[in-house]
């Protein structure tokens, strides 16, 4: 879990990145800082949705 966890926030950053380095680079006005931050958004959501999961099944939560 706590491997998946690092890969979505790593993916979520190179996401971010990517759409900062198509705004400043793209000048034609092109769709891909947009694209580059829907898919931000999309992994955002899926690790939120994923960390709920896991702690509503157990496998996040407090350790004694």
């Amino acid at each position: 879990m706590r491997i998946i966890v690092i890969v979505l926030l790593l993916a979520i950053l190179g996401s971010l990145g990517s759409a900062l380095y198509f705004l400043l680079s793209d000048k034609s006005g092109s769709q891909r800082t947009v694209r580059a931050l829907t898919l931000r958004v999309g992994l955002s959501i899926l690790l939120f949705v994923l960390l709920i999961a896991g702690y509503y099944f157990g496998l996040i939560g407090r350790r004694p």
